[in-house]
């Protein structure tokens, strides 16, 4: 745990139930899968860009637990505020707050969680601010944590509080 998790935090209630099973957890923080913000934070993309696909992957799937954690950790440092972290949360984010990329970002997510599938025009937006790499990552990391909603689904850890809790989700319609 003290490779991942600051010593200024007691460790996420998910950490614990991954760490139930020695190999595996060993083999996340070994191979870099797991980190200090994270799930495979290859520095490679903008903090924000990477801190709001994760909140609204969370969002997408439901998942309060690593909602609730990442905003009690990391938004901050990753350059999100209050009202970001509020819009994030709603049925459709205003374009307005985040500007062309983030807003792709966000529809991007929305596509690939709820149809499994981008139709030609979310690509074009998507592909107007993110290169190869980046959609490659950025579909990767939606894989991921949309992976981490179905573990919390059945582990069902103990909800994590650092400070306090932010309000239930309310899952984006498909």
């Amino acid at each position: 745990m003290a490779r991942v998790v600051p010593a200024t935090l007691q460790p996420p209630q998910l950490s614990l139930t991954t760490a139930r099973s020695p190999r595996l957890w060993a083999f996340m923080v070994d191979s870099g899968m797991i980190g200090p913000t994270g799930l495979m934070d290859l520095r490679s993309l903008p903090p924000r860009l990477r801190e709001t696909v994760l909140l609204r992957t969370c969002v997408a799937n439901g998942c309060d637990d690593e909602f609730n954690l990442h905003v009690q950790t990391i938004p901050e440092r990753m350059g999100l505020g209050a009202a970001e972290i509020d819009d994030v949360r709603r049925p459709q984010p205003d374009p307005a707050r985040w500007g062309p990329a983030l807003t792709a970002a966000i529809g991007l997510v929305d596509a690939l969680i709820l149809r499994r599938t981008l139709d030609d025009a979310e690509f074009e937006r998507a592909r107007v601010h993110f290169d190869d790499a980046a959609l490659i990552e950025l579909t990767n990391l939606v894989g991921l944590y949309t992976g981490v909603a179905m573990m919390v689904a059945l582990a069902r850890p103990d909800f994590d509080r650092y400070r306090s809790a932010t309000p239930a989700l309310a899952r984006v319609a498909s």
